[in-house]
């Protein structure tokens, strides 16, 4: 009875040092939590943060940036940049770790503007006449209301409608006549392209257009503004011939006043061109020119892109300064002698461009303070 009584006093003991050590290891382990997490965030340009941050009794740290609710990620050292790719209110949260399951954790907020994203509007740039010598001003919008003018109506959806999918150059954007894509501010006209689903496509923008509203046969057009930036971003202010719904393109031709191919950094931010298309006995034919900034790109500030365009010419200019002539006389380019509508939008993608990669920031604005239409007296 005795040997019985020893080996229960035993298990009891043992039962309970077992206790007492997990209580312990859980003590233990609480003790070893880290502790004084220290957070500081700096912005940067264009949208770059980094976050400095320390703790003691530290072994790791993860942090996450608020962005399409990633789960924070495993930080080398004590500083972790990130590039923000559109404007809003993020929360960076930082965790310090003893273990993967142990940690402690904090916040910050930042707010990364639409100027952080290049996507404030300057007030400097080249400002046009509104008068010139032997021209009278047939027709202008300087965009001073509240709404777009009875002058302007919209091409909506991806093409499919019109059996052109991707608008015939393979784009990936989704047209709406939405505020957040298109609107009036500050005597400005803003076109928006966003990076969201719609439509079954992954980015949205505006296409305005005048057709049916109001058209031109020759003249002088100034129309100045801001252009978007970034690989994938095809912004153009260009015109289309009356006749696209009885002849289609290219029979009714088109005048491109500007295009611009952006890139990464300055890449192609910082060059324009200007085209016409035509039909060449059943066939597309093309030709144009482009010019080159000295400095900068065109988002920086404001330019004027320009045609002169008469019945033997056209003459593209920028900042009044021509770059390139087309000689429109032969027989084969009657059609860019016929009159023309406007249409100004910002495509995203597309088989010029390219799509936006890593390094394009989202939204992008292209912002038009007038168009101006002179003719000859």
């Amino acid at each position: 009875m005795k040997g019985v009584k020893f080996k229960q006093i035993l298990l009891l003991f043992l039962a309970a040092a077992l206790l007492w050590g997990c209580e312990q290891e859980e003590v233990d382990l609480k003790v070893l939590l880290p502790t004084n997490l220290q957070i500081e965030v700096e912005q940067g340009e264009r949208g770059n943060v980094t976050v400095s941050f320390s703790a003691q009794n530290a072994n790791f740290f993860r942090v996450g940036f608020g962005v399409d609710e990633q789960l924070p990620e495993l930080a080398t050292g004590n500083q972790m940049s990130f590039t923000y790719r559109e404007a809003g209110t993020f929360t960076i949260t930082v965790q310090a770790h003893t273990t993967e399951n142990d940690f402690i954790s904090d916040t910050r907020q930042v707010e990364i503007s639409s100027a952080a994203l290049g996507l404030g509007i300057p007030t400097t740039g080249f400002v046009s006449p509104e008068s010139y010598e032997g021209y009278r001003l047939v027709w202008r919008d300087e965009f001073n209301g509240s709404a777009l003018s009875q002058d302007w109506t919209y091409d909506l959806g991806d093409g499919c409608a019109n059996s052109l999918c991707g608008w015939g150059n393979n784009e990936l954007q989704w047209y709406t006549d939405r505020r957040e894509n298109v609107r009036l501010e500050g005597g400005n006209l803003i076109i928006t392209a966003r990076r969201e689903n719609l439509g079954g496509r992954q980015f949205t923008s505006s296409r305005i257009k005048t057709e049916g509203r109001q058209s031109f046969q020759f003249g002088r057009i100034d129309i100045r503004a801001v252009l978007p930036k970034g690989q994938g971003i095809w912004p153009a202010l260009w015109m289309l011939g009356d006749n696209i719904r009885t002849v289609g393109w290219p029979a009714c031709g088109e005048i491109d006043i500007m295009e611009m191919v952006g890139g990464p950094a300055t890449a192609r931010n910082n060059e324009v061109h200007g085209t016409v298309h035509w039909d060449n006995n059943g066939s597309w034919a093309n030709t144009g020119g482009s010019t080159t900034l000295r400095q900068g790109i065109f988002n920086d500030n404001f330019h004027v892109f320009s045609i002169i365009w008469d019945e033997q010419r056209i003459v593209w200019l920028l900042d009044n300064v021509a770059f390139h002539t087309v000689d429109i006389t032969p027989a084969a380019l009657s059609e860019l002698r016929e009159s023309f509508f406007f249409l100004f939008n910002i495509a995203v993608g597309g088989n010029w461009p390219g799509d936006p990669d890593g390094t394009t920031t989202f939204p992008q604005q292209m912002v038009v303070d007038y168009v101006r239409v002179f003719q000859r007296l």
